[in-house]
């Protein structure tokens, strides 16, 4: 199974923070902060890959609607599916999430970040443009934050959108590639992720 690298390389813009810190409730606020404390974390010298790959790990479950992304990953076949086989294949696609983002750790002292705007698209969501501006070594990359805001007090990530490429539908659609392969079996699917995770 591939790793999906356009979603580690851009999530590691996403998920650091000091542990106390709480972000902003404003969707434009708390996407700049997530992504300028992410940028400060990675590129200290002084804190070690492990460090680094705990702090990812928990801004990640703190920050990202991983439920929901797992669920949507699976499309229709999670309505037929009983409630004790959609936690095991929960608790494994958190474990793969989380895999994903810390299996590349890059120094990311030298990118510059900019938000663009905010289109709140209604009460639940809102999409938060930006870029990482071109350097020497990369183009400009155009991000997308869908954010969603049901709890007005606690955003949280659905997906990111890198140049007009949705990352959950990308992962959606190779795991609808597994699923079909193997007769909508999600033991396949569940066995695939915990395969790349024990790897």
């Amino acid at each position: 199974m591939k790793k999906l690298s356009l979603i580690v390389i851009c999530s590691l813009f996403i998920f650091n923070q000091v542990l106390a810190f709480t972000y902003s409730s404003d969707p434009k606020i708390f996407v700049t902060e997530l992504v300028n404390d992410a940028i400060s974390k990675l590129s200290d010298k002084n804190i070690s890959k492990e460090e680094k790959k705990e702090f990812i790990e928990k801004i990640a479950l703190e920050n990202v609607d991983i439920n929901a992304l797992g669920l949507y990953t699976l499309g229709e076949v999670r309505k037929s599916t009983d409630k004790d086989l959609l936690l095991k294949f929960q608790n494994s696609f958190t474990k793969y999430f989380l895999k994903s983002l810390t299996s590349r750790l890059t120094d990311y002292s030298n990118n510059k970040f900019e938000v663009i705007s905010a289109d709140k698209k209604s009460v639940n969501y809102t999409i938060v443009k930006s870029k990482i501006l071109e350097s020497e070594n990369q183009p400009e990359i155009k991000i997308d934050w869908r954010i969603y805001t049901k709890n007005p007090d606690k955003p949280l990530i659905r997906d990111l959108i890198v140049e007009g490429l949705s990352l959950a539908r990308t992962q959606k659609e190779e795991f609808s590639s597994i699923l079909s392969s193997n007769n909508n079996d999600i033991n396949i699917l569940i066995s695939k992720l915990n395969d790349f995770v024990n790897n």
